[in-house]
């Protein structure tokens, strides 16, 4: 682990550094690589389920009268017209077209968005976002990436582990959507989204409450699985990653990307 004490940890660090974890340097944060295995974490996911720490990704709550308006000036979605509990894939993009980052906004009340920008990106999101963020009607921007934590739970055994342990039935989130519960005690937002081709969910929750979540759901089968499954899953799934596929070099429809912009964003 040599050459990481500068870089930031998740919550789950002290977890990783317990059960073997590779860590390395991966946008700013100390994350593990691998455990064991990276082909075999990946067959894991594959075949059953596997856990990620994905607390390096931004959380970015967007609220207020305004936070619709703001985000439909920054994505190439209309965030608004989103029902609540649902969520979208979507690019941000500079005022040339050029690609900021792609993320995932979330509806979670009439003024509430959840936005979860790529760990590089984050403090750049948020600073496109004050531009954009003006007059008497600006939104409230808060970054809550270092008080929360993001496990994915992934693969096709995923919906029926997290069934057992979750205290709402899992099944009724379709993909794209989000809904409150509990697990093993935390409050959890559930978010049926992922960056693996499989099934799952993204479970973002008090970073005090993640051990325990990621604890509990190794007990019931998970697998512990890094960074490098989780590349290897998103390549054979054909998932971009900004830096490699798209960058503020590219617009959307050079990285093949213009399915996800709405027609008026032109």
């Amino acid at each position: 682990m040599a050459g990481t004490d500068e870089l930031r940890r998740t919550a789950l660090y002290e977890t990783h550094a317990a059960l073997g974890g590779r860590i390395v340097a991966f946008g700013g944060w100390a994350m593990p690589i691998q455990y064991d295995s990276i082909l075999r974490e990946a067959r894991a996911v594959r075949s059953a389920a596997g856990l990620f720490d994905v607390s390096h990704m931004g959380r970015l709550e967007v609220g207020g009268s305004g936070a619709a308006g703001l985000l439909g000036r920054a994505l190439s979605v209309d965030a608004g017209a989103l029902r609540t509990g649902r969520a979208r894939y979507n690019v941000i993009c500079n005022e040339r077209g050029g690609i900021i980052d792609d993320c995932i906004v979330y509806r979670r009340s009439a003024e509430e968005f959840l936005l979860i920008p790529n760990a590089a990106n984050t403090e750049v999101v948020i600073d496109w976002l004050g531009r954009l963020n003006a007059g008497p009607d600006a939104a409230h921007i808060r970054n809550i990436t270092g008080d929360t934590a993001m496990i994915a739970h992934q693969g096709p055994q995923a919906a029926a582990m997290l069934n057992e342990a979750a205290s709402i039935d899992v099944g009724a989130v379709r993909p794209f959507a989000s809904a409150r519960a509990r697990i093993g005690g935390a409050d959890v937002m559930l978010a049926r989204t992922g960056y693996t081709g499989e099934d799952g969910f993204e479970i973002i929750t008090r970073a005090a409450d993640a051990a325990g979540v990621w604890r509990l759901l190794m007990d019931m089968g998970a697998a512990a699985c890094g960074l490098g499954a989780r590349d290897v899953l998103r390549l054979e799934a054909g998932l971009l990653l900004h830096g490699n596929d798209m960058s503020v070099d590219v617009n959307p429809y050079e990285a093949g990307l213009g399915r996800f912009v709405d027609p008026d964003r032109d």
